[in-house]
């Protein structure tokens, strides 16, 4: 059988996706998966030019499509230069500085520090394309979990769990995927922690509707920015405001043996075992987290941090926002929310805190943000 070279692709871009649906997710990472090729390269196949990496020496691989070949120029994403910064011991404000106005002491650097160590091996994560993206620069040992694998196989261990779900919505950045999932059936009353509130997004009150929903966030990053994880999340019906319970969480790092120079191509059988063992775990996250039982476990908990009035809101707020190293700007809208849902309280501040995450076009940013509001509530009550 002939087979053809395959020429560099057309892929120039990473795609960032806020709150999409899971269909528009689904072609996004299926589009995303025929662009990508990953790469164990020695150091003295790597070096940087004009601001790219150029991967050249590479052997080949003969696949089922013909040949794919790895050598070419590589643009770095932001994400990928955090990588060149960790694994070449470059200050990260300094490749920052150097890209944005000495892309010569750029390439410089890179070139000094491969040389020096030529046998030295890593993972470089790319789209193909002309040139390509570099999407991440990782250590040789770091194991592939990719997006694709990890929604197909949590769906499956959704829908083998028998529990009736819905997604009520998707990120999807340089850095990472983010899956938010709620339960159409496990609902619990929480009229202390909303009494008193206002939805900032339609007005309606707590009182008028003082449920919660049980659901969970699956995230998972392919460029080295934390591991998969299912992690509980308790939804406020009236606005929409999610609390993930971050102590909870449970998932596999991305950590594997170290591997032999050229493309990566993982065997069928190392995927199923990859996909059976998080579909297992779907299940069993499933059955942990979308339990009433569970919910109302937690919703005592929160509550008893949540009813605790804060009587000078402008310094609680500050507070909160420079132990959590908020910007400006979210410390902003945090107060404004604070203000507009009219609940003085700690639980008050966080509905303030992941009303404001739902606001953020930024979608790491958001989930970052509404991983820290039971944080803050618990700043808030102790102040």
């Amino acid at each position: 059988m002939a087979h053809e070279i395959s020429p560099i692709g057309t892929r120039a871009a990473v795609t960032d996706t806020r709150n999409a649906s899971l269909g528009d997710l689904r072609r996004i990472l299926e589009r995303d998966q025929n662009s990508k090729i990953d790469m164990v390269a020695p150091a003295s196949n790597i070096s940087a030019a004009d601001g790219n990496i150029v991967v050249t020496g590479l052997p080949p691989v003969i696949t089922a499509d013909g040949v794919t070949i790895a050598d070419g120029t590589y643009r770095p994403t932001a994400v990928a230069d955090e990588g060149i910064s960790d694994k070449l011991k470059i200050p990260l404000t300094y490749v920052r500085r150097t890209r944005a106005d000495a892309v010569d002491l750029y390439d410089r650097n890179i070139n000094g520090w491969l040389e020096r160590d030529p046998s030295r091996r890593f993972l470089l994560r790319a789209f193909k394309g002309e040139p390509g993206v570099l999407r991440a620069w990782l250590s040789d040992s770091y194991k592939r979990l990719d997006h694709l694998d990890i929604l197909t196989a949590v769906l499956l261990g959704v829908q083998e769990s028998g529990h009736p779900v819905k997604i009520t919505g998707a990120d999807l950045t340089e850095r990472r995927m983010i899956v938010r999932v709620e339960s159409e059936d496990v609902a619990a009353l929480a009229p202390e922690l909303l009494r008193g509130y206002r939805s900032p997004f339609t007005g309606q009150s707590g009182e008028d509707l003082p449920l919660v929903s049980a659901g969970f966030v699956l995230t998972n990053s392919e460029v080295g920015e934390g591991k998969y994880k299912l992690t509980p999340r308790i939804v406020a019906q009236v606005c929409g405001n999610g609390m993930t319970i971050t102590k909870d969480a449970f998932g596999k790092v991305h950590l594997g043996a170290r591997m032999d120079a050229g493309i990566i191509e993982f065997s069928e059988d190392t995927q199923e075992k990859n996909l059976a063992l998080i579909t297992a775990q779907t299940r069993d996250a499933v059955a942990t987290f979308m339990n009433r039982e569970y919910v109302e476990r937690k919703l005592s908990d929160i509550q008893r941090e949540a009813g605790h009035k804060i009587t000078r809101p402008v310094e609680t707020v500050e507070l909160v926002a420079k132990q959590l190293r908020f910007t400006d700007s979210v410390r902003d809208s945090v107060f404004s929310h604070f203000i507009e849902g009219g609940q003085t309280t700690a639980g008050g501040l966080l509905q303030a805190v992941t009303a404001t995450a739902q606001t953020l076009s930024d979608a790491d940013a958001a989930h970052e943000l509404e991983t820290q509001a039971l944080t803050a509530m618990a700043i808030a009550a102790a102040a």
